[in-house]
């Protein structure tokens, strides 16, 4: 390739093959990018046609990167981070409007008491988006997403927000830790009260009952699709809720809920924030991505 062939190399074919290539996959990268396939697959083939080599091994349901096209890689990513960075700090480019997508209970427990600080790191104008599951990730076009897993989301931001830690918490006249009259109500044995379940991707009753030797009785007789709504039942004391311990610190330290054991259930999961390079500057996302995690 000769060097007016370089100079003459539009951008957007290169930006095609560094999402091709972070995404494996010519249709992920059209999905991020907001064009269709084949256009991904044309700006491509004519890179190679340029660069008069081949950058991807094409088979039926997949694709792979040449020699060729791993050893450029990371010369393409370093000198397009190059480019955005420079471009933030000389022009001061950013979003001006940024849209978080994750749970109710996330939103209400973890985002909203963090909302003035998230607004003025930002820069930006938030919105927060409610997640419905049955909707896909597809459609999510938020900027950043809070989702719970382990974290191999095949996304170029990614952060843990907090080490997932559970333990039994209940409201203090459940257990007898309220005045009655001039003195405390006689503390009841919490293992003997009503429990509380919450579906979803945390450990359960049965975990906890595993780790301790706790019986498994009483079984749940209340249960809930979300942990904001079993968070609301263990405030008005209907039982005792297995709760993940940073999104109930607030209650605690107000005094709403009081923790009934010592003892910790530790998980692998937890809550990821996520952010698409696309929809937030770099600076935009180590100052939220601040602000909201705590690890």
């Amino acid at each position: 390739m000769d060097k007016s062939g370089f100079d003459q190399m539009p951008l957007e074919w290169v930006r095609a093959f560094e999402a091709a290539a972070r995404l494996g996959s010519f249709t992920a990268a059209a999905q991020e990018s907001g064009l269709t396939q084949s256009a991904i697959s044309q700006r491509i083939g004519h890179l190679e046609a340029r660069l008069g080599t081949q950058l991807f091994i094409r088979q039926a349901r997949q694709i792979t990167l040449t020699a060729e096209g791993e050893a450029w890689l990371p010369h393409v990513q370093a000198a397009l981070m190059g480019l955005r960075d420079s471009t933030e700090a000389l022009f001061g480019v950013s979003r001006n409007r940024l849209t978080l997508s994750a749970s109710a209970s996330v939103n209400e427990l973890w985002v909203v008491p963090r909302m003035a600080a998230l607004a003025q790191v930002s820069g930006a104008q938030i919105s927060l988006s409610t997640m419905v599951v049955s909707s896909g990730e597809a459609l999510d076009e938020a900027a950043l997403r809070i989702r719970y897993g382990s974290g191999d989301w095949p996304v170029h931001y990614a952060r843990p927000l907090y080490e997932e830690r559970m333990s039994p918490v209940a409201a203090p006249s459940l257990v007898g830790q309220e005045p009655v009259g001039k003195g405390l109500a006689k503390q009841v044995r919490w293992q003997d009260l009503p429990r509380l379940s919450v579906s979803g991707p945390r450990p359960g009753w049965r975990r906890w009952c595993e780790q301790t030797g706790t019986a498994t009785t009483p079984v749940p007789q209340l249960r809930f699709d979300t942990f904001a709504t079993g968070l609301a039942a263990a405030r008005a004391g209907h039982g005792v809720l297995l709760a993940s311990l940073p999104l109930v610190a607030s209650d605690l330290a107000a005094g709403r809920l009081v923790r009934l054991s010592d003892e910790v259930l530790h998980h692998h999961e937890t809550y990821w924030l996520l952010g698409a390079r696309e929809r937030l500057s770099r600076r935009q996302w180590q100052e939220v991505s601040g602000c909201l995690a705590q690890i």
